[in-house]
């Protein structure tokens, strides 16, 4: 924790401004989890990043000294910045991402990204060097919908990279999700295949049994894991990935993930206190051939407990 008091040269400058120069090593993801998190006071009041200040106010931080301070992180522990490490070596990262976060800068959020934060978590660790004009950007080598928590692995070199895309390309890396979606699923396993057609006007998707010009081919496997009251619990595997594709495709076949209020039902999720949709990306599987610098991995499976919420009420 840090408190400062504003100099004379900050008059009148939003809040962020004065934050950034006063601590030029704090990480700006960092920085915004604390603006979120209502981490950030001034004056003993919360405030938000474009406040205005100005001399004598009085800023407290409540960030640990070695996050403001830029310093390698003794632990990732240290830095709860909306994932934890589920596995890392020198060539990628794998991580669990909260929900709410999205994996990069969009229209609608450009800071405390994943990526942002991914980049900080690194750089105090003193493995990514942003200072350094020929280092390596840490890469996303897929990506997860904000509202859509689970595993994401990010490259940490150009040939991991480059490897990592190849094999998604190639169905060497399979991706698994559990959901909750409404009704109970009649068959207990089946391959779904449609085609899907992006709206970005609307940011949405749309599922179609005919194609269309500009619609694409998806492919969706799942599996029952249990039956409840009025919902079904799956384990869905993506063959392809598209935007918002198992979100579409089960809502399409009559059954809308819980708590998604794009494609499913409002009223529904409401009776069933469903705040947050119920999809995590839980397991990753290395299914790789051939040869390459991540040979090492062949054959290895990184799953995590699906973090989403579990529905209060039944009806």
């Amino acid at each position: 924790m840090r408190s400062i008091t504003v100099s004379s040269k900050y008059i009148n400058k939003k809040l962020e401004y004065v934050l950034k120069s006063e601590f030029p090593n704090m990480p700006i993801s960092a920085m915004y989890k604390a603006f979120r998190k209502k981490d950030i006071r001034v004056n003993g009041i919360r405030v938000k990043e474009d406040y205005l200040v100005n001399p004598g106010y009085k800023i407290d931080i409540y960030i640990s000294d070695s996050i403001i301070d830029g310093k390698p992180l003794k632990n990732d522990s240290e830095m709860n910045m909306g994932f934890t490490v589920v596995y890392e070596d020198s060539n990628i990262l794998i991580v669990n991402k909260d929900q709410g976060i999205p994996v990069h800068p969009d229209s609608d959020q450009q800071y405390n990204t994943l990526i942002d934060n991914v980049k900080s978590y690194l750089e105090l660790k003193g493995d990514y060097s942003p200072k350094n004009k020929n280092t390596f950007v840490p890469s996303l080598c897929h990506r997860l919908d904000r509202n859509t928590g689970g595993l994401v692995i990010i490259a940490k070199n150009e040939e991991a990279l480059k490897t990592i895309l190849d094999k998604i390309k190639n169905k060497e890396v399979k991706k698994y999700y559990q959901c909750l979606v409404q009704g109970h699923v009649e068959k207990k396993s089946e391959t779904l295949k449609a085609y899907l057609e992006k709206d970005s006007r609307k940011s949405r998707v749309f599922v179609s049994d005919a194609k269309s010009k500009n619609s694409v081919e998806i492919i969706t496997k799942y599996r029952v894991l249990s039956y409840e009251t009025n919902y079904t619990k799956l384990e869905v595997e993506l063959v392809t990935g598209r935007t918002h594709q198992i979100r579409a495709h089960m809502a399409y076949i009559g059954h809308p993930i819980l708590g998604d209020g794009k494609y499913g039902s409002n009223q529904f999720n409401k009776s069933m206190g469903m705040k947050t949709q119920a999809l995590w990306a839980y397991k990753l599987c290395f299914d790789f051939t051939g040869k390459s610098c991540l040979d090492y991995l062949k054959g290895k499976i990184f799953e995590v407990v699906p973090g989403f919420s579990l529905p209060k009420t039944k009806i």
